[in-house]
């Protein structure tokens, strides 16, 4: 049995990984924005589930979150599922909530990061960013651009940690619309599985992952020098940073 946090998890992906988790027989702790929310997740809190709360678009919430989160112990698997389509949230959400909570929660054994297809799209540039979330400086796609390079950051910076980074798809959920083309069935697969399972490939790391196979992603992800600038951005806005190893 695993013990495995999944953000955004009140409906939506977040939400299938995990009940998939749960019905596999884990500990899984959901997370819900705010103590309102726990009610849309009451289900998963019946079948044993715990849960934490928090903000995601916050930083001294996500604090809070991290806290919480240590105080239930080690996980083995962190799934960041949480994520924004677009306003000023899409930067503290997609990208800062889930760089602060992998520095300040304690390491797991494996962390997961959702990125997009749309992530090669986006722009490997930070001058100018704001990652408050005060004005609106970057794109959706650039986000998933800024995740997926962590990702691959982490894997780098930790090799005895699993890190990957996995593209969903395009999924009807409330967020990609009841118009997306993807296979919602498929769309939280690939996720649960890296967090649980012990065949070789979810062992690796450092992987770009679609439908349980992997894929190239943005050249800028794999660029050392663009994922060194990258830390370095949000480390000076956070105040958090990535212990080497």
């Amino acid at each position: 049995m695993s013990r495995i946090l999944v953000t955004g998890s009140a409906d939506g992906l977040g939400r299938a990984a995990a009940e998939e988790l749960l019905d596999g027989g884990h500990a899984v702790v959901v997370h819900v924005r705010a103590p309102e929310r726990l009610t849309a997740v009451q289900g998963l809190l019946d079948r044993g589930a715990q849960a934490v709360v928090g903000d995601l678009a916050r930083l001294d919430e996500v604090r809070s979150l991290a806290d919480q989160a240590n105080s239930l112990g080690r996980f083995d698997a962190v799934i960041h599922n949480a994520g924004v389509l677009g306003g000023r949230a899409v930067l503290p959400v997609n990208v800062v909530a889930p760089y602060v909570l992998t520095a300040e929660m304690e390491r797991p054994e494996r962390l997961i990061y959702l990125s997009s297809g749309w992530h090669r799209s986006g722009q490997p540039d930070l001058d100018g960013v704001d990652w408050s979330g005060t004005r609106d400086t970057r794109s959706y796609p650039d986000s998933k651009l800024y995740v997926t390079a962590l990702a691959a950051a982490i894997a780098r910076l930790w090799p005895e940690v699993h890190s990957h980074a996995v593209d969903p798809g395009w999924v009807p959920t409330r967020m990609g619309g009841p118009g997306a083309p993807g296979d919602l069935r498929l769309g939280h697969v690939t996720q649960a599985w890296l967090a649980v399972s012990d065949s070789p490939e979810a062992l690796s790391t450092g992987g770009y992952w679609h439908h349980q196979a992997t894929r190239e992603p943005h050249p800028a992800v794999r660029d050392e020098h663009f994922q060194e600038a990258l830390l370095r951005s949000l480390a000076e806005y956070t105040g958090s940073t990535i212990e080497r190893r």
